[in-house]
């Protein structure tokens, strides 16, 4: 009776283990930030932006994921995007790499204040999301 009752005992210590562990939780921050430039360069990988506020241009990865739209918010094709155009880039970084999730194509180039610079407006948002641990 003893064996079976310490069979009980563990089996019950390891379920309530196991409740224990499934209430722990994991915390993931994204951030995701904007910036506006002109297409200097676009090829299969990378979507390259000249702006104002920076002497070289920025490489962005893009993938099948990467939503692109004219500034209407109304959906435009990859092929649309060409070197010249103005646009707004939505992007994360993961380590030194920066990835676009949303391209904006605008109709105009971005307005120049009274110093002369074209003015660049950068944004960042943070996500916070918390999922149970495995």
């Amino acid at each position: 009776m003893k064996k079976s009752l310490s069979a009980v005992a563990l089996a019950g210590f390891l379920a309530t283990a196991g409740v224990a562990c499934a209430q722990s939780s994991t915390t993931t921050t994204t951030s995701t930030t904007q910036s506006a430039g002109t297409v200097s360069n676009i090829d299969p990988n990378d979507i390259t932006i000249q702006s104002t506020t920076s002497m070289a241009p920025t490489s962005y990865s893009y993938s099948k994921t990467t939503t692109y739209v004219d500034q209407d918010g109304n959906p435009v094709s990859v092929e649309t995007v060409k070197s010249g155009l103005p646009v707004t880039v939505y992007y994360t970084r993961v380590g030194d790499r920066m990835t676009a999730s949303k391209v904006v194509v605008r109709r105009v180039s971005t307005p120049i204040d009274a110093t002369g610079a074209t003015s660049v407006e950068t944004r960042k948002t943070t996500t916070t999301t918390t999922a149970p641990m495995q």
